[in-house]
């Protein structure tokens, strides 16, 4: 983590941590809203004879479908943020591939997969979320944004279905009765803490959904066809520890995210703010 920091400073700048910020910035809400509204919907479907307590089966089973349905938000999301986060490290292995500072020399051989760039000068632009996306509605069509449906799911479904029960139930720990809610900070932390156990926990998928969602490939990087292609490589090329890469950084990322969505979630602030236009 310490490395790829220092490495991402250098090669581009302090504005370099922040690639893929806006798209963030623009989908993460609705993401979230979706996630945690699906995720009430389920629990009352599934509670019994109107009662508050449900099995920890039916919690995981409300989270499996909180999960499956902000993947509607969660896969186009991912997609456009990869490919912002990828074009430095990207840029900067093509030139040291070429050998130079700027893309005077041409390609040895053609680089693999480059759907929306033509030319080597254009492999060192700069593009925006906006750009990417409309270029892959036009090359791939819809289908294009939805590149790692099926990864995004398999990540997502599961992160769902251990976060839930578990944030519920770290979450109890804090009400004095059970028509109370717990305080802002108790639902905050516990949100931290089932946001990074849950995050930890999910993180192979979470590599194979980045390496499947990945467009553009420097020379000599392998392409993958399918979830189990992509397994199969990664065990083969960098081995098992592979599958972990990232751990930290994601549980560093989603306790604070998942800690403050839910406190607020569970706060009312959303309720709160609606009143207003009633």
């Amino acid at each position: 983590m310490r490395d790829c920091l220092v490495k991402t400073l250098r090669s581009e700048g302090f504005f370099g941590m922040y690639r893929g910020a806006a798209v963030n910035l623009t989908l993460v809400t609705p993401e979230k809203a979706i996630k945690l509204a699906a995720n009430d919907f389920f629990r009352q479907l599934l509670s019994q004879d109107s009662r508050k307590e449900l099995t920890l089966m039916r919690e995981m089973l409300a989270g499996c479908g909180a999960g499956a349905c902000q993947v509607v938000v969660t896969s186009p999301m991912e997609m456009l943020k990869i490919q912002l986060q990828d074009a430095g490290r990207l840029a900067i292995h093509q030139q040291k591939v070429l050998g130079t500072d700027g893309p005077q020399a041409p390609f040895s051989q053609p680089p693999q997969e480059r759907p929306y760039t033509t030319g080597t000068a254009s492999a060192f632009k700069r593009r925006s979320a906006t750009v990417i996306a409309r270029d892959l509605l036009k090359t791939q069509g819809l289908v294009g944004l939805y590149k790692g449906l099926g990864v995004t799911l398999l990540r997502d479904v599961p992160f769902s279905i251990i976060y839930f029960p578990l944030f519920a139930n770290i979450n109890k720990l804090g009400q004095r009765h059970s028509e109370e809610k717990a305080p802002f900070f108790h639902s905050f932390v516990s949100g931290c803490v089932a946001g990074s156990v849950a995050a930890v926990a999910v993180t192979p998928l979470d590599v194979l959904k980045t390496r499947i969602q990945t467009l553009k490939k420097g020379l000599g990087e392998d392409t993958y066809n399918g979830i189990i292609d992509c397994a199969r490589k990664i065990w083969a090329h960098e081995g098992p520890a592979a599958f972990m890469k990232g751990a930290g950084c994601r549980a560093l990322v989603i306790a604070p995210l998942f800690g403050i969505a839910q406190g607020v979630y569970f706060i009312g602030i959303g309720e709160y703010i609606l009143g207003y236009f009633h």
